[in-house]
């Protein structure tokens, strides 16, 4: 029994648990025991790198403080709609984002704060041969271009980190942490983020996630034997698998349903034709060693079972010689739960048992009766190996392969381009990720991987929801890092890793549905998916910083969209600023004789025309918007702007202008 707290709650105790939901890092160790690390918290609070000299247990490096501030720099970009690229735009709902992840991190922020179930990452192992990404948004683009020597067409900067470096692991680590602090905002309480590794950074990444997840929410590390007859150039030991690290944003709230099949030879039929395992079946009624000695014949574990083949009756009995005679003559069998001379408890009330019992999942033997496990799944164990075996899947025998191996990824992703040669080294092989995706009892979530490289993640979801008809949606971001001109990709006409991802989806997507095709609702199957791209904001900067325009730019104040930019670059502008779905239904109509979009249906309404007067807005409101966005030098005079404020404004609508 548990006593009494007869003290007052410690405060400082609450107060330290408060913060780790906020900042997991923050929190520490000293010789009291969990301490706040208040340079760590300062530096959470502040735009500027704060230094601290105490010393404590944490993991720290060259730049983790700028790391930090990187983090949490605002940036002045947005995402631009490319329905050339895209496929399906205006049905699917999954993204394909174009862009360096972190500046991808930063814009999902307000939209897909705590919505993400799973993040699946595979990032650069830092094996001396990596590309890793170097932030500063502090620098111009003179600084940047001349410091990294290696840019991509958004800015984004991929440089070379070889292991003789002085900061190689420092280098890789700054580059982890704010990507997956920002990735932490973006899980639900309940997300799951998992990540591939191997033995180069295994114990950073360890220790850096407990810093940004918090210790308490490790929740295991799966050895993934994806090369079973191990790597040739290993140094002493034959290297045959990679590591699966995983986190919970919340390890309380979350949990993994059993996944795996159980083989064929495990379970046998009962009479009703049901699957049954050979081992591990309950006692719940009779003699055994683990249930205790009953305190009370009124306890609702208390009762003995009679049962001829086809009956049940339960009873109570007060001493062990008690018995039914009239029962065991008319053929009955008695099941007591007992040892030695005195009552056990059995293992469910009589109420449990009973439901059981109509369930014909209860196991009658000589003088035990046992409960039928039906369960026809194991849980995932952290090693995971390639197997290939009769199994039970929805108590039919089917042949179950489990498939992690990168020489099998990589066969598939040549079928998929009709090439002899790869166009995307070592991808990351669909089985492996089909298993993270059912170790969850729901179906229709989102995944993001923000390091996607030739997108077998989203391979993965559209394959699985294929098989059992789920609503998974994926959301794939990836830098358009340039592909090596001797590479079998560029000479195949893909410039960039992003082009090979997005032709990976479109052609997967249509041999999912070709391979599938007499299979009920395939045709609903979303393989779609709506291209954005990291560009910079759709205004000028002299809208934005007017003390520092020149006077022969003053004209740009009345005009501050950027040339170039379209209504659905300003759309989706909007649905960033108000943290509206990305892959949102839009809907163009006229209303009053001027285009206006509808997003969630009359969730949102924008217009971005001009002369804007008192009819278009009465119509307008007519449509019954939540919401409406409008230019600000779109009305026809300051009058109208003034009136069509209050009209509004009557009509409850929430109204901007840009």
């Amino acid at each position: 029994m548990e006593r009494l707290e007869l003290t007052t709650p410690n405060f400082t105790d609450e107060n330290i648990q408060k913060l780790s939901e906020l900042f997991p890092n923050c929190v520490t160790e000293d010789s009291n025991g969990k301490a706040i690390d208040f340079d760590a918290l300062k530096q959470e609070l502040s735009s500027n790198i704060i230094e601290g000299s105490k010393e404590r247990y944490q993991l720290t490096w060259p730049g983790k403080a700028q790391s930090l501030v990187t983090a949490n720099t605002p940036i002045n970009k947005t995402l631009r709609p490319n329905r050339e690229e895209s496929k399906d735009f205006d049905n699917t709902e999954n993204l394909y984002i174009e862009g360096d992840n972190l500046e991808v991190l930063k814009l999902l922020q307000e939209t897909y704060l705590g919505k993400i179930k799973m993040i699946y990452i595979d990032p650069p192992y830092n094996t001396g041969k990596d590309f890793v990404y170097k932030d500063n948004f502090t620098q111009d683009r003179a600084e940047y271009d001349e410091e990294s020597g290696n840019v991509d067409d958004e800015g984004g900067r991929l440089v070379s980190n070889p292991d003789s470096s002085g900061r190689y692991h420092s280098d890789w680590l700054s580059m982890m942490n704010p990507r997956l602090k920002l990735a932490r905002n973006l899980l639900k309480d309940n997300g799951i983020i998992f990540m591939s590794i191997d033995d180069n950074e295994m114990h950073n990444l360890r220790k850096l996630c407990d810093e940004v997840f918090g210790g308490e929410n490790f929740v295991g590390n799966i050895s993934v034997e994806n090369n079973p007859k191990g790597r040739k150039n290993s140094d002493f030991v034959s290297v045959s698998s990679e590591y699966l690290m995983i986190y919970a944003k919340s390890k309380v709230k979350s949990c993994f349903v059993e996944n795996i099949p159980k083989k064929a030879s495990d379970m046998t039929q009962d009479a009703d034709g049901k699957y049954v395992h050979n081992s591990g079946k309950r006692i719940l009624v009779g003699n055994n060693n683990f249930n205790a000695r009953i305190s009370s014949t009124k306890s609702n574990k208390h009762y003995s079972v009679y049962f001829n083949g086809q009956e049940i009756k339960i009873i109570k009995e007060n001493l062990i010689n008690d018995r039914d005679d009239s029962l065991l003559l008319n053929g009955y069998k008695r099941y007591v739960s007992q040892k030695n001379d005195y009552y056990l408890e059995n293992t469910y009330t009589k109420e449990k048992l009973l439901e059981l019992f109509q369930k014909k999942a209860l196991d009658f033997k000589e003088d035990k009766i046992f409960e039928k496990n039906f369960n026809s799944t194991v849980r995932i164990k952290s090693i995971l190996t390639n197997r290939d075996y009769d199994a039970i899947i929805n108590n039919n025998k089917r042949k179950f392969k489990v498939d992690v191996k990168t020489t099998s990824s990589n066969i598939l992703l040549k079928k998929i381009f009709n090439t002899e040669e790869l166009v995307f080294p070592a991808s990351k092989n669909i089985g492996l990720i089909g298993i993270l995706l059912t170790l969850f009892n729901e179906s229709d979530f989102t995944v993001l991987d923000f390091f996607s490289g030739s997108s077998a993640t989203a391979h993965a979801v559209i394959q699985l929801n294929a098989e059992d008809s789920g609503k998974r949606k994926f959301i794939m971001a990836q830098i358009p890092e340039a592909t090596d001109e001797k590479s079998e990709a560029h000479k195949a006409g893909y410039k960039t890793i992003a082009e090979i991802g997005k032709e990976r989806i479109r052609r997967a997507g249509e041999k999912i549905k070709t391979d599938n095709a007499d299979k009920e609702g395939i045709n609903d199957l979303d393989i779609g998916f709506r291209v954005l791209k990291v560009d910079s904001s759709n205004i000028e900067d002299v809208h934005l910083s007017p003390d520092n325009t020149k006077q022969n730019d003053i004209l740009n104040l009345f005009r501050n969209i950027k040339e170039g930019r379209t209504d659905e670059d300003l759309l989706f502008m909007v649905l960033l600023d108000w943290g509206i779905d990305l892959s949102v239904k839009i809907e163009r109509r006229e209303v009053a004789g001027k285009v206006v979009y509808f997003a969630d249906d009359n969730f949102l309404a924008a217009c971005f025309e001009k002369n804007i007067d008192e009819d278009f807005v009465r119509t307008l409101v007519g449509n019954n918007p939540l919401k409406v966005v409008l230019q600000d030098n779109g009305f026809a005079n300051d009058s109208v702007k003034i009136n069509a404020e209050q009209i509004f404004k009557q009509a409850d609508i929430e109204v901007k202008v840009i």
